[in-house]
């Protein structure tokens, strides 16, 4: 295996990474605002009041992207084992 199928497996497993990553971390972000915005208005600074939603929009998000998660985690799987050869020389 040379560097240059070492550097190209590592990229692919960053970007596969970024896109898995992409939706929870855009949820958290958009529910971060909402909440500081609820806060700022209402002068609430409690906070399990900012904690506790994001916590929900997180596992919302959980259960609606899961399985779009599981399946390009699992068809990179596939291609990467699949074409192993190609890593073995």
């Amino acid at each position: 295996m040379n560097s240059h199928a070492v550097v190209d497996l590592i990229r692919q497993t960053f970007w596969m990474t970024f896109w898995v990553s992409l939706p929870l971390l855009a949820v958290g972000f958009l529910a971060g605002i909402v909440i500081s915005l609820i806060q700022i208005v209402t002068s609430i600074q409690d906070a399990s009041f900012g904690a506790v939603p994001r916590l929900l929009a997180f596992l919302g998000a959980l259960m609606l992207f899961l399985p779009w998660m599981l399946a390009k985690l699992a068809g990179f799987t596939a291609a990467l084992l699949g074409d192993f050869t190609r890593y073995a020389h």
